[in-house]
């Protein structure tokens, strides 16, 4: 899995910045979170295949969040596109749509998975499942903005443990498909009438890996919920403490409430993103984050980040 910012800037595009969107990369599929304007670029640019784009996850309705949606969305139609995409978002993207399909702005002709959630749906639930593939699963929680917010989790589903080969020679298990079937669980009848179940060769069930994305948000408990122990946590860090009022205003966390997020929700790294344009260099944030989280890292536009 990898990691790549699309847009690190909060609000604007600025000369070396675009605006909100990020995605991963997995195991012949990956997810966007977020499509500020001219996300559709950045995706040729990192060389990613709309193809094998999965899903888009929304995290709120402000437009350099999803304003690079409907041309986004038109380009994978005018490319002939046929699988299902899941979109995942606040209430509000449906009827967006529905009226730029109307006007003749926007077109779809793939199947498209829309689920919309608002704070009423959370009102009884802690977090909801939208998406889940053979290897992956994406559950979402609210966070705290100036207006309804979501954070995401992707996580991979815990993997079969390492192979033991000299034990499956030991058990003269010939070399060939039967060592996939006992990778992929499935127990084996050998020549000589012998059950070989996967737990004679296989040791302990590894944990997948997990990513969690919180933009935009105040720091809220959700935000550590989401972010529990994962590998990597993307959170906003739009100003520096000495902004902390304005960052509280408008929804916002500082650099350093990034840093204790990650510091409480036991996270391993920590990225940092959705710089305010009035950084232009974001060595001050960086520094701030590290001094209560030192693995903290600047997210650059297109860079890759291994998972």
């Amino acid at each position: 899995m990898k990691i790549i910012p699309l847009g690190t800037s909060s609000g604007k595009p600025t000369l070396h910045r675009n605006v909100s969107a990020l995605a991963i990369v997995g195991d012949g599929e990956w997810w966007l979170f977020d499509c500020g304007e001219a996300t559709q670029t950045q995706i040729a640019r990192a060389g990613l295949s709309p193809q094998k784009l999965a899903g888009i996850f929304i995290s709120h309705l402000h437009g350099d969040h999803f304003n690079g949606l409907p041309g986004l969305l038109s380009t994978m139609s005018l490319d002939q596109r046929e699988k299902e995409l899941t979109l995942i978002s606040p209430v509000g993207v449906d009827e967006y749509l529905t009226l730029l399909a109307r006007l003749k702005i926007c077109y779809v002709n793939y199947p498209l998975r829309l689920r919309e959630f608002d704070g009423r749906y959370f009102a009884g639930r802690e977090q909801e499942l939208v998406y889940e593939s053979a290897k992956f699963t994406i559950t979402t929680r609210p966070l705290d903005h100036r207006i309804f917010a979501l954070g995401y989790r992707l996580e991979e589903k815990t993997k079969p443990g390492r192979f033991n080969l000299e034990r499956a020679k030991e058990l003269g298990i010939p070399s060939g498909p039967l060592y996939s079937q006992l990778q992929s669980g499935k127990s084996i009848t050998l020549d000589d009438g012998r059950v070989i179940h996967p737990s004679e060769v296989l040791g302990p069930p590894r944990p997948g890996k997990a990513v969690s994305y919180c933009l935009d948000t105040r720091p809220c408990a959700n935000a550590v919920k989401l972010s529990e122990n994962a590998d990597w946590l993307i959170h906003e860090a739009t100003f520096t403490e000495e902004l902390i009022e304005e960052s509280h205003h408008f929804g916002h966390s500082t650099a350093i409430q990034a840093a204790e997020i990650a510091r409480e929700a036991n996270a391993r790294r920590l990225l940092i993103t959705h710089f305010s344009s009035r950084f232009p260099n974001v060595r001050p944030l960086l520094e701030e984050a590290r001094s209560v989280f030192p693995e903290t890292y600047a997210a650059e536009d297109l860079m890759e980040v291994e998972v």
